[in-house]
Order: structure tokens, then C-alpha cells, then sequence
């Protein structure tokens, strides 16, 4: 869909840290991708991300059935091309500046 950025990030099995819901217990990773638009506002928002992500804020890890897991962290991120705001999704004319906002 015309020029798209595609963050995707790969979390391996690791153990929890300090301020983790259990430190010292591993956790099940997972890939994560997420869609920014190739225009300038995109490109400027891919960077905050990139150190959004540096500085751990990107992901949270979370107990689940017994089981810790990586999770999205509070930053929203679009996962689908289609599906609008409700389903982490575009058309979402107010996403770019929403997620400056946060970041």
C-alpha cells in the first residue's frame, strides 16, 4: 500500500527483570509487527518509536494462564492495514498524532 514502513519486532524466550510481574521466571516472546505510513509524519513517528523501544517502553511482560508473556506496552501501534481504530487498524485519521502524543 503505497510506500509503508513495517516495524517488526522479534522477542526470544528470556527470563523477567526487576519490576516484571515475576523476576527471575522466563517468558514466552513472540513477533510483533506493526504498520506507519511512508510520509514524512510516518518516518518522524518511526524514530520516536525506535527510541521508544531503546528505552524498554515498547513492551510489558504479562501473566497469562500461569504463563508469562510479551505484550504491547501502552504505546498504541496500528498491527493491520484495514480493520479502522478498532481493530488496531487504518483508515485512523488521528493515529499519527495521537501516538506523538504518547510518545
Amino acid at each position: 500500500r503505497g510506500q509503508a514502513l513495517q516495524p517488526l519486532f522479534k522477542m526470544s524466550y528470556s527470563c523477567s527483570k526487576v519490576g516484571d510481574p515475576h523476576p527471575g521466571y522466563p517468558y514466552k516472546g513472540g513477533n510483533f509487527c506493526a504498520f506507519l505510513p511512508g510520509n514524512k509524519e510516518g518516518v518522524k513517528i518511526a524514530k520516536l518509536l525506535k527510541q521508544a523501544f531503546q528505552c524498554g517502553l515498547t513492551f510489558q511482560i504479562k501473566s497469562s494462564n500461569g504463563e508469562e508473556r510479551v505484550t504491547w506496552g501502552p504505546i498504541p501501534h496500528k498491527t493491520s492495514w484495514d480493520g479502522g481504530k478498532a481493530r488496531n487498524g487504518y483508515p485512523d485519521p488521528q493515529y499519527l498524532q495521537e501516538v506523538g502524543t504518547v510518545l
